[in-house]
């Protein structure tokens, strides 16, 4: 019920034969339900497939991949991992054999636009090709191919993954900013932190504090963040994600990413901006 909204859309399979699952209070998978649907499915029609994101594209939460492998191979099902929001955080080792098939984009680890890829344990059941027509890729995506998409996506990704050495001095800046929003509003909300996250996002909400007007004063104080996943950026409206983790149709989300880059001076400015904002909500409450 978390997951984005290509995996929950179902593909093309119908909306008969797609079933959700929820997740706890925290954005975690529920693992029993998932071993219920998959005992109910009818192996007469196919076998079960599985389709869930590694981490969270909103609240960065990570999800007990090789628990709903296990669960999922149990049932004979087929595992498939989205791990777009996941590459370049956390390492991912297709060796390990807990996904049949593994999904990345290249812009996520700083490579070029409109390159992605798929990469199958084995050949053994190749999924349907979206373009048919040319032998190219295998036949696995007809047309020609696009080599500067390619090899920038092979750049980024041996920049990413020599990246991960320094993943932890982002985390201690993701908790610095935490730490941030507990001490100006200590009835805030951060989403997912129960759980294990990724070390590059938080997504919090103060009671009261509206995402969008937020998002103003960040901006004129030079911090760029978003209210919700970069994906729906633009968008006006309640996430499903937080929706799905039990906290209702809250529109006050704030979505906050931290990089190598993010230095001393950025936490500061995001200080400047929240004590401000702070500072207003408790004006407007006392004039209330």
């Amino acid at each position: 019920e978390a997951d984005h909204p290509c995996v929950l859309n179902g593909g093309r399979f119908p909306a008969e034969q797609v079933t959700r699952i929820g997740v706890d209070r925290n954005g975690i998978a529920d693992l029993n339900a998932l071993a219920a649907a998959l005992a109910a499915h009818d192996k007469s029609d196919g076998l079960p497939l599985v389709a869930i994101h590694a981490a969270n594209n909103e609240t960065g939460v990570i999800q007990p991949v090789d628990r709903i492998a296990e669960t999922a191979k149990a049932a004979g099902g087929v595992l498939v991992i989205d791990a777009v929001q996941a590459a370049g955080r956390i390492p991912i080792d297709m060796s390990a054999g807990y996904a049949d098939y593994l999904i990345l984009s290249s812009h996520k680890i700083g490579g070029p636009k409109g390159v992605g890829a798929i990469v199958a344990a084995a050949d053994l059941m190749i999924p349907k090709p979206l373009i048919n027509g040319g032998g190219q890729e295998k036949g696995h995506r007809a047309g020609t191919e696009n080599l500067p998409g390619i090899a920038g996506f092979s750049a980024a990704a041996r920049a990413s993954l020599a990246g991960l050495q320094g993943i932890d001095a982002v985390a201690r800046r993701r908790d610095e900013v935490e730490v941030l929003v507990k001490s100006l509003a200590p009835d805030a909300e951060i989403f997912g932190n129960g759980a294990q996250r990724l070390a590059n996002t938080t997504f919090f909400a103060i009671p009261g504090v509206k995402a969008e007007t937020a998002q103003i004063a960040f901006d004129l104080a030079g911090v760029a963040l978003s209210a919700g996943s970069a994906c729906s950026s633009g968008k006006v409206g309640p996430s499903h994600v937080l929706k799905a983790m039990g906290f209702g149709d809250r529109l006050g989300a704030l979505r906050v990413s931290i990089g190598h880059a993010t230095g001393a001076e950025d936490i500061e400015l995001f200080r400047a901006a929240l004590a401000g904002i702070a500072a207003r909500r408790a004006g407007a409450e006392k004039a209330a």
